[in-house]
């Protein structure tokens, strides 16, 4: 490599679909490489979304340091524009200390904005303010989208379909530009590393879809035998309301839905898997936009195989471009 990619901060990156076994990798990745992770998992910020949230437990991070987890209160707001502010600070700190920090998590925009260097400013231009909305609504829904603008405007909300996503985009372009300041994301052309704001290797794992698919409906199968439903009951008993972000969540706004009585559990439990099917599927399609990413089938080899496939990899990655 250049000498100007050798100057770069070093950083590793995990991402796939919700369910794909992004975890396990993550942690035993850190061990072998004595480094810590920083969540690129948007739902993992808020503290008390445990569950629902597939955080993992303190037992199941293995003495591994996870920077970005539990850092938020369930009422704040957090953005693309944060996490890059916050991933750009840690990546700094682990390469200062001598380690490659890990960033683990499907949250695509996230991560696309930080590899690829979007420019963040306060004097946005409107069509750039709307290109990260239409971009949040591939990734994590047209609802998601309408919830943000129900937050700031809830009587636009009221009156606009979520599925009218030109007009919700349009008011929340007037609500934000009311008092806020906007983010304005400068789109950069990144076809590989070599293009990249880190000198990164960015690992994809992806799984057989029906395969995929089974293990989300699992997950929701033991996220309510493991007490999602008494945890989201007492968020709401703590005064959490379903309009804040956090309860937006996909498994959160759910079981809310549920407990208020406006659907059974079963039916919530299915709307559940399927939702969160429909968000792999739009992971996926997002991650299409990201070719420099390396990708590992997760199905068609065992865990310590894996492992020693992308440590492999990885160490050759690095090594290479001394």
């Amino acid at each position: 490599m250049t000498d100007k990619t050798n100057k770069k901060e070093k950083l590793i990156v995990i991402l796939g679909p919700t369910a794909v076994g992004k975890t396990d990798l993550s942690i035993a990745l850190a061990q072998k490489l004595d480094t810590e992770i920083i969540s690129g998992d948007s739902m993992l910020f808020y503290k008390g979304f445990d569950i629902g949230s597939a955080k993992p437990t303190i037992v199941e991070r293995a003495g591994i340091v996870h920077h970005l987890v539990d850092n938020l209160e369930p009422w704040e707001n957090f953005n693309v524009t944060d996490f890059v502010r916050e991933a750009q600070s840690l990546i700094t700190k682990l390469n200062q200390q001598g380690k490659i920090p890990i960033i683990a998590g499907g949250t695509g925009l996230y991560i696309k904005a930080l590899l690829e260097g979007y420019e963040f400013n306060e004097t946005a231009d409107h069509s750039e303010f709307r290109q990260e909305m239409t971009a949040l609504a591939e990734e994590r829904g047209k609802e998601y989208v309408h919830q943000l603008l129900a937050k700031l405007d809830p009587q636009a909300a009221e009156e606009i379909h979520a599925n009218n996503l030109r007009r919700v985009i349009r008011a929340l372009e007037v609500a934000h530009f009311g008092g806020e300041q906007i983010s304005r994301a400068k789109e950069s052309r990144a076809d590989d590393e070599a293009s990249l704001c880190y000198d990164v290797y960015v690992v994809g794992l992806n799984r057989e879809r029906q395969g995929l698919y089974a293990r989300i409906n699992q997950r929701v199968e033991l996220m309510f035998a493991a007490g999602l439903e008494q945890e989201v009951r007492s968020l709401l008993d703590k005064g959490i309301t379903r309009e804040m972000q956090a309860m937006q969540g996909i498994g959160y706004k759910e079981t809310a839905a549920w407990l208020n009585g406006e659907m059974t559990r079963e039916e919530a439990v299915e709307l559940i898997q399927k939702s969160t099917r429909h968000f792999a599927k739009r992971q996926l399609t997002w991650y299409r936009k990201m070719p420099y990413i390396h990708w590992y089938m997760a199905d068609e080899m065992t865990g310590a195989e894996l492992l020693a496939a992308v440590t492999a990899d990885i160490q050759n990655y690095f090594n290479n471009e001394k």
